[in-house]
């Protein structure tokens, strides 16, 4: 027995307990926090980047879609390379991988070798994406609500310090973007220190839910359900991350009050975070909260189109607390599924899918706004978007179980 595993027990209904457990807890959190650094800390120092290594429109274009690309596909392939690596190695590797790129790109003078360590930044959160909620419902079973929670939040806390931090960071350093970017390598490497530990307690496997991969998940109602649930809340998160401050300038807003808007915006997604997994995973029946949400995108959005010199704060506000359909669908990657190897099927499935749904999201936006030169063609798009989404979230909310389905044995 490791040293690790000493005074840890392990219950069928309440999971992983003792002194694990609480490691475990502490490298969900600093894993989650690094999951999207390495998208947010780019936003803000965009234009110094992009003007520093020369890179051209086009690649500054795929810098803006390798996330969406890069989710897709390694999340895709994460639950095959957990089964053969591990679930608590790969994870360690994906964040050394993720602190690795992370470090390469802030060194670099090349726009090619900046988009490659990008991606490889990239693969480490994909990677990450996909298997902490798989090792919630491994470890703790019986408190998945609580600890996706834990989750969603860190990765809120950590999604947000990235995007704020960048640019102070700069002007400390004295407009070093390279620096403002190479810190969040620190935050990956101190975060991998837990999984190091963790990696020699691997846990065990049912290897007997192996076939429930992409070419059977793919005849699953529920699974697509929940893929296009996730899809639509990301295609409107990256439509608002990327418009807002758009909108309101056009609506009479100075540049400095829509980036206050924005700022709020993004800060309700913390306390939104915290509340959602817990109070969801109450019920069997998410389908309220589903409900609850998709009239706060409505008259959010209601708001912001007809009276976009009005107080934008409050409608951006109902829409941020409407983005608590992320948090929820992390949750029901857990709450749809009986056991951690259908939850890491389901989790990559979903995301993957739901990833690439979202990404044409913004594009037809802007090519809608360019045509039209105003705003209502795009919110006709995000009504369409959220209809979908209560669609697909009253399916995929209902008390039902993936592995109840027919398809694993058909």
């Amino acid at each position: 027995m490791s040293v690790l595993t000493q005074g840890t027990t392990r219950g069928r209904a309440g999971g992983t307990t003792g002194s694990l457990a609480w490691l475990l807890v502490l490298g969900i959190i600093l894993a989650a926090m690094n999951l999207r650094t390495a998208v947010t800390s780019v936003g803000p120092v965009l234009d110094q980047i992009s003007s520093g290594l020369g890179m051209s429109g086009v690649g500054v274009g795929l810098l803006t879609t390798l996330p969406v690309l890069i989710f897709a596909s390694v999340g895709a392939v994460t639950p095959a390379l957990a089964r053969k690596v591990g679930e608590h190695r790969l994870l360690l590797l994906a964040l050394l991988t993720l602190g690795t790129g992370l470090l390469i790109r802030a060194m670099v003078g090349s726009a090619e070798v900046f988009l490659f360590s990008s991606a490889l930044a990239l693969s480490g959160g994909a990677v990450g994406n996909v298997l902490i909620p798989t090792l919630i419902k491994r470890h703790f079973p019986g408190r998945a609500g609580t600890m996706t929670t834990v989750y969603t939040t860190a990765l809120a806390v950590g999604t947000m310090l990235a995007a704020a931090a960048t640019v102070p960071i700069q002007r400390a350093t004295e407009g070093n973007w390279h620096v403002a970017l190479g810190v969040w390598a620190a935050l990956a490497a101190v975060a991998a220190i837990p999984w190091l530990a963790l990696s020699r307690s691997e846990p065990e496997r049912d290897m007997g839910v192996n076939g429930l991969g992409p070419r059977v998940l793919v005849r699953s109602r529920l699974a697509w359900a929940v893929a296009a649930y996730f899809g639509t809340q990301s295609m409107v998160a990256y439509i608002m991350f990327g418009f807002l401050p758009k909108i309101l300038i056009d609506g009479g807003y100075t540049a400095g009050q829509a980036g206050l808007v924005l700022g709020v915006f993004t800060a309700i997604g913390i306390p939104v975070s915290m509340i959602v997994p817990w109070l969801s995973s109450k019920f069997s029946d998410q389908r309220p909260v589903v409900v609850t949400f998709v009239l706060f995108y409505t008259v959010g959005f209601l708001g912001l189109w007809l009276a976009p010199a009005g107080p934008a704060w409050l409608f951006a506000a109902l829409v941020g607390v409407a983005m608590g359909s992320f948090p929820l669908a992390l949750t029901m990657l857990a709450l749809r599924t009986r056991t951690p190897e259908a939850t890491a099927a389901l989790s990559a499935f979903g995301q993957s899918t739901g990833y690439l749904i979202a990404g044409a999201g913004p594009l037809v936006v802007g090519v809608m706004h360019e045509t039209t030169g105003g705003w209502t063609l795009p919110f006709l798009l995000l009504f369409a978007v959220v209809a979908v989404q209560l669609a697909t979230g009253w399916y995929a909310g209902r008390s039902r179980y993936l592995e109840d389905e027919r398809i694993l044995t058909a």
